[in-house]
């Protein structure tokens, strides 16, 4: 019996390979929503090109490769493989709720839309200053705040996973459309603050935002590793795979709990290094801020220290 909500179809396909895997497949809703977000990203660029403003390259790159990210796993086979293999569904989740969300938001896609957006006239309210107003509601200072963002970022693997809501969702093309939306979305609430680099409500110090890092990335290792350890298939949907893919279930579940586990050490290094650079930056900006003071008032504080100092000698003589 197929379990996969995708008809007769899944029960023909050939056993999987990464060439399969990676060939176009049509996934509307992902291709639509990956297609808009190129071109509002591009849009703002170009409009601020345009005004005489730069935007870093680094940020078009990352946010680029956030959206091929998405479309990797949405857009090709691999999408129809993650019906039926539960390795290839974790690939997917782990790509569109880890490394996904953190490349798009190194593209700074808030900064650039407030920076894109004309200013309504006084007294009026437009598009930016909507936006304006949503990032600093008491609904953003929650949902970006680590007491909700790290048990929702548990929770999205322990309730779904271990309930019988994943094995629902699974049912229709539309549950599984849903799953994946939800994954991206808590994958960018969690990134969000760590990242620091869009504005935002909850703008914590540099080790506060590892703290916050490191407290979520355990639990995905843990999950990894009681996939791997299970003796018997724990994920209904994926019990009975196709026989044309010559695959055992256990052995399967198995190979997604590795990729779980190993997966969960990608973001912290890529996030890690984000955060270093970006500390890094801020303290070359903060000494750029002392020495232009220093310029303007002559050194006063290095003067009234030199004072100080000279005062304390010549007490002591």
């Amino acid at each position: 019996m197929d379990h996969s909500g995708h008809g007769m179809m899944m029960m023909d396909m050939p056993p999987f390979t990464l060439g399969r895997g990676l060939q176009y497949s049509s996934e509307p809703f992902f291709l639509i929503g990956c297609l808009l977000a190129l071109g509002l990203y591009g849009w703002g660029v170009v409009r601020l090109r345009r005004r005489g403003d730069a935007w870093p390259v680094g940020r078009i790159v990352a946010f680029v490769a956030g959206v091929l990210t998405v479309a990797l796993v949405m857009c090709t086979k691999l999408n129809d493989y993650g019906m039926v293999m539960f390795s290839v569904h974790m690939v997917q989740h782990m790509v569109i709720s880890m490394l996904s969300p953190i490349l798009l938001l190194l593209g700074a896609p808030v900064t650039l839309t407030l920076r894109a957006l004309p200013t309504a006239g006084r007294g009026r309210k437009g598009p930016r200053e909507l936006l304006v107003s949503l990032l600093h509601s008491r609904y953003m200072r929650i949902i970006t705040h680590p007491a909700f963002t790290i048990p929702l970022f548990i929770a999205s693997l322990y309730a779904l996973y271990f309930t019988p809501l994943f094995d629902f969702l699974m049912e229709t093309k539309t549950g599984h459309i849903a799953m994946m939306v939800h994954f991206l979305a808590v994958g960018l609430v969690f990134f969000w603050p760590i990242m620091g680099v869009d504005p935002g409500p909850h703008r914590p110090g540099y080790v506060m935002r590892m703290l916050e890092l490191f407290a979520g990335m355990p639990f995905h290792a843990f999950f990894g590793i009681a996939l791997m350890m299970a003796s018997e298939p724990m994920i209904g949907t994926y019990m009975h795979p196709p026989a044309s893919l010559g695959i055992d279930p256990l052995e399967d579940q198995q190979a997604g709990g590795g990729i779980a586990w190993a997966f969960s050490e990608i973001p912290s290094v890529v996030v890690l290094l984000a955060l270093v650079l970006q500390w890094y930056r801020s303290e070359q900006r903060q000494a750029r801020r002392f020495d232009r003071a220093a310029d303007r008032d002559g050194d006063k504080e290095l003067t009234a220290y030199n004072a100080y100092l000279a005062s304390l000698q010549s007490r002591g003589q």
